[in-house]
């Protein structure tokens, strides 16, 4: 299968050639965890997902590494525990397990590695280190900056000049920085803020510098693909970029962003009364199911519009489709040339309704399971939980003494892809079986 996909730096669509088949690497800037994922934080997870379905079938589920991170260290966070009263570690914990039950609920796999922020602040002070040693950072007042000076390249990906960015940026004001575009790598914390002891004195980091740390930690010098929302481009992505390749890392070789999302031809915002969470739309009764179906109606790099009659329309075609569908089915070669000519999904979708009018019942469910369409079926079964729910308590609270959720996020990641839905608070854990969850998969884990 020939995969095309659109090189934002590069501006051009392009057939896509690893730098290693049997070791695809794909890193994915995720959310930062205060609080619920609104509709527009789905969209990059409905994307990325789809592509990391058509690189485990073109090269095979064994060859893909896909990291997706959190950012659990942010003034966010902080703010929030401090109007809340609220342990830091308890809101993140929450957060966390909220928003892998709410893209689970999209039908979003898991990726291969989940990286807290907080469990790389060792790899970014090195890298810190290293930029201060070349002539890249400097450190001031219990800060740590980089000098986007010595980055000749500052701006390639967004296209802007640092003139023009400058002009249409809000830049902190700092009498330390030696440049107004200089961005933070390291800052200082107080008694009250979460902090960790480093060369400059008791701290946190940057936005920035988790991701570029935690990239070269799990993916190497060098990886195929990284990805994000269009908002991510100018400064986030700007950023990692400079500060990885002054660090000496080649870095991600082709960058896919996506488009934002609107509500009824308007920008999402609580100001217009349209701004709304996944589990807003969960509660209300719209499935997962219908959610992604409409994401996917919209190619990722158009601004994908969440209109009334699109769910209502997704839930007719979908009700539609599950009547049709039969098993021992093969994906439809045109689905995959479509997805593979830089995730056309609307074209998949199309093929999709060409099977339903043709009556090969077979392939579209295969083709439909394919784009995380139609995994499960509507009836569901009674089912005891409370072994699971203690098992998943106790491996919470052994990672909070040890300060590692891997075994937890590991157990989570199983649940949802049984489809199960996970709640986990400073109150307990909480397990639920909705209809449509796989009661195959969740036999193997009681």
């Amino acid at each position: 299968m020939t995969i095309t996909l659109y090189d934002t730096k590069r501006r051009e669509k392009a057939p896509f050639t690893p730098i290693d088949p049997q070791n695809v690497r794909m890193y994915v800037c995720g959310p930062t965890v205060y609080d619920r994922a609104h509709l527009g934080n789905a969209r990059p997870v409905v994307v990325f997902d789809v592509l990391y379905r058509v690189l485990r079938h073109t090269y095979g589920a064994n060859c893909v590494k896909y990291v997706r991170n959190f950012t659990d260290v942010d003034d966010k966070i902080n703010a929030k525990a401090a109007a809340t009263g609220r342990a830091i570690s308890d809101i993140t914990d929450e957060t966390i397990s909220w928003f892998l039950s709410d893209m689970g609920a999209l039908g979003a796999l898991e990726p291969d590695a989940a990286p807290r922020a907080t469990q790389y602040i060792p790899q970014m002070v090195k890298m810190i280190e290293g930029l201060i040693a070349s002539g890249h950072a400097y450190a001031a007042e219990g800060h740590v900056l980089f000098a986007v000076e010595s980055y000749a390249e500052y701006g390639a990906l967004s296209g802007r000049s640092v003139d023009d960015m400058i002009a249409g940026a809000r830049v902190e004001v700092a009498p330390y920085k030696r440049n107004p575009m200089d961005f933070v790598l390291w800052k200082p914390s107080d008694a009250q803020t979460p902090g960790w002891d480093s060369p400059w004195g008791r701290g946190r980091p940057g936005w920035h510098i988790e991701c570029s740390a935690m990239a070269h930690d799990l993916l190497g010098a060098e990886f195929d693909i990284h990805g994000g929302g269009n908002d991510l481009q100018f400064p986030h992505h700007e950023n990692e970029i400079a500060q990885s390749c002054c660090a000496g890392h080649g870095f991600a070789k082709v960058w896919l962003h996506n488009e934002m999302l609107q509500v009824e031809g308007k920008k999402m915002s609580k100001s217009l009364g349209n701004f709304f969470t996944v589990k807003d739309l969960l509660d209300q009764g719209v499935s997962g199911e219908v959610i992604r179906f409409v994401m996917l109606s919209t190619h990722y790099r158009k601004p994908m519009d969440w209109t009334e009659k699109k769910r209502a329309d997704a839930e007719k075609t979908l009700a539609k489709w599950r009547g049709l569908a039969a098993d021992g089915g093969q994906v439809s070669a045109a689905v995959i040339e479509a997805l593979g000519d830089d995730l056309n999904t609307a074209g998949a979708i199309a093929e999709l309704h060409r099977l339903a009018s043709a009556g090969e019942g077979a392939a579209l469910k295969a083709s439909a399971q394919f784009l995380g369409l139609l995994e499960v079926d509507e009836a569901g079964d009674e089912v005891d939980l409370s072994a699971l729910e203690a098992r998943l308590l106790e491996l919470r609270t052994q990672a909070m003494e040890i300060k590692d959720f891997g075994a937890v996020d590991a157990l989570k990641t199983k649940l949802l892809a049984a489809g199960i839905q996970v709640q986990m608070s400073k109150a307990g854990v909480s397990l639920s079986a909705p209809v449509g969850f796989d009661a195959a998969t969740l036999e193997e884990l009681l």
